[in-house]
């Protein structure tokens, strides 16, 4: 469905500054190939705002990891007396509290040796942080708020998309020039729907030519000698204006 040359080539640019690594490389493919089997949507923005989540969450390093301080100083950053689990933010988009890792247990089936509300750690496994990220943020999960709230056929609206994740849109972190994370992340979204726009529409498979033979029975009475001429019948793929 995409073509991985011209989305790496075009997002290496923006938002990456001209240089991408390995790592960055497989953890998008995780993403697009989560994407590839099993798209909530055909809408591309919300793929676009997915990878602009992750590259604000994960620090642009574009794989699932672990919040830094490991939630020190919070109330998820303190062992479950019954799990022994510690809810910090892991994963593409972060998944905290209990609770979460809980409901990810129940919508994406997960159970015995595969919870991640026993097993946290499992949440930092590329296919499993892709299907949080992508059913949670398409069902409003983590803050009540889901992509199809901000990205439909009426609204277009990145900034606020950041509702979805977290309520900080307006804060202005230190290193961001002056910028707000909502607008930080909706200059992401816009670097990556550019990305994934170009690549969908190039890695679609060509047309085939499309080539269709009539047959025609004729029944002719004449009280002469008939001449009959074959007349054959041709038809092009879509687009071929060829006579």
């Amino acid at each position: 469905m995409f073509n991985r040359e011209i989305f790496f080539d075009a997002v290496r640019s923006d938002p990456f500054g001209g240089c991408l690594t390995q790592d960055q490389v497989d953890g998008m493919s995780f993403i697009l190939d989560a994407w590839e089997t099993a798209p909530p949507s055909d809408d591309l923005r919300w793929l676009a705002y997915a990878l602009a989540t992750t590259y604000h969450e994960t620090a642009a390093t574009m794989l699932p990891i672990s919040e830094y301080g490991y939630g020190a100083g919070r109330p998820y950053g303190v062992p479950d007396p019954e799990t022994g689990q510690t809810y910090y933010g892991r994963g593409f988009v972060q998944l905290t509290w209990r609770d979460n890792y809980a409901r990810a247990d129940h919508e994406l089936e997960f159970c015995a040796e595969d919870s991640l509300e026993w097993h946290a750690d499992h949440a930092l496994k590329p296919p499993v942080a892709a299907a949080v990220m992508f059913k949670g943020m398409a069902e409003g999960w983590f803050c009540g708020c889901a992509l199809a709230d901000y990205f439909n056929a009426h609204e277009d609206d990145p900034y606020n998309a950041r509702d979805i994740i977290n309520g900080d849109k307006s804060m202005v972190p230190s290193w961001s020039g002056g910028m707000s994370i909502g607008n930080l992340i909706k200059g992401y979204h816009e670097a990556f729907l550019a990305a994934v726009e170009a690549a969908w529409q190039e890695g679609r498979p060509p047309q085939r030519d499309v080539e269709t033979v009539l047959t025609i029975t004729l029944r002719l009475s004449a009280a002469g000698p008939v001449k009959v001429v074959s007349v054959e019948a041709h038809t092009s793929a879509p687009g071929d204006r060829s006579a």
